[in-house]
C-alpha cells in the first residue's frame, strides 16, 4: 500500500472535495466550522453555503491542511494552520495569541480506510512538515465523552494524538487541549 501526505494547494482542491463527499457529514461542512464567527445557527447552514465559503477560502489562498493518499486515491484530510487565524477557536478556548502555535482542527479518514494505522501515519507526516515550516508548537482539540459517535470525532481521536507524543495543556472532560512542542 503506497501512502503519501501532501499539503493542499490549488492543484489538489478536487481531492479535498472528493474526501469530503466520501463522508456524508463532511460533505455538509466542507471544513468551515472554525471559519464562521459563531456556532449560532451553524447546524442550520446549508451544504452549499459551506461549500461557497470553502471556495472563497481557497480563492484567497487559504490552503489550510493536508491530504492523505493511499495508492493515489485521496482518503484523508486534516485542517492545519497557524492557530491564531481562527478567531472562533481562540475565543472559545480562551487562548492567548501565539504566532508560533499551529492548530489541527479537523482530522478525517474515509470510513473504509479506518483502523489501518493511516491516522498515525498522517499525523507523523504533518508534524514532520510543520517542523520544516517553522512552527514551534502544534495543538489539537479532540472531543471526549462516553457517548461520542463518529460524527463527533471530526477533530480527531485523542488516542492518535497521545500516541504521537501530544501532552495535555488543558484537561477538560469534554474538550481538552493537547499540544506537541516542535
Amino acid at each position: 500500500m503506497d501512502r503519501q501526505v501532501h499539503r493542499i494547494d490549488e492543484s489538489r482542491k478536487n481531492d479535498f472535495y472528493k474526501v469530503h463527499c466520501a463522508m456524508n457529514n463532511a460533505a455538509w461542512c466542507f471544513c468551515v466550522a472554525w471559519w464562521v464567527p459563531t456556532w449560532d445557527n451553524f447546524s442550520q447552514r446549508q451544504a452549499m453555503q459551506n461549500y461557497q465559503l470553502r471556495d472563497r477560502l481557497f480563492k484567497r489562498g487559504e490552503y489550510d491542511g493536508y491530504l492523505l493518499y493511499v495508492d493515489g486515491r485521496p482518503v484523508g484530510w486534516s485542517q492545519v494552520g497557524p492557530r491564531d487565524r481562527l478567531e472562533k477557536l481562540t475565543r472559545e478556548y480562551e487562548l492567548a495569541a501565539d504566532p508560533h502555535t499551529w492548530a489541527i482542527t479537523c482530522f478525517l479518514i474515509t470510513p473504509s480506510y479506518r483502523r489501518m494505522g493511516l491516522a498515525e501515519f498522517m499525523l507523523k507526516e504533518i508534524v514532520a512538515d510543520l517542523k520544516t515550516r517553522g512552527a514551534g508548537r502544534v495543538e489539537a482539540f479532540p472531543r471526549r465523552g462516553e457517548t461520542l459517535g463518529e460524527c463527533d470525532m471530526w477533530t480527531g481521536p485523542e488516542a492518535v494524538f497521545r500516541r504521537a507524543g501530544f501532552c495535555t495543556v488543558k484537561d477538560d472532560p469534554e474538550r481538552p487541549i493537547l499540544a506537541l512542542d516542535l
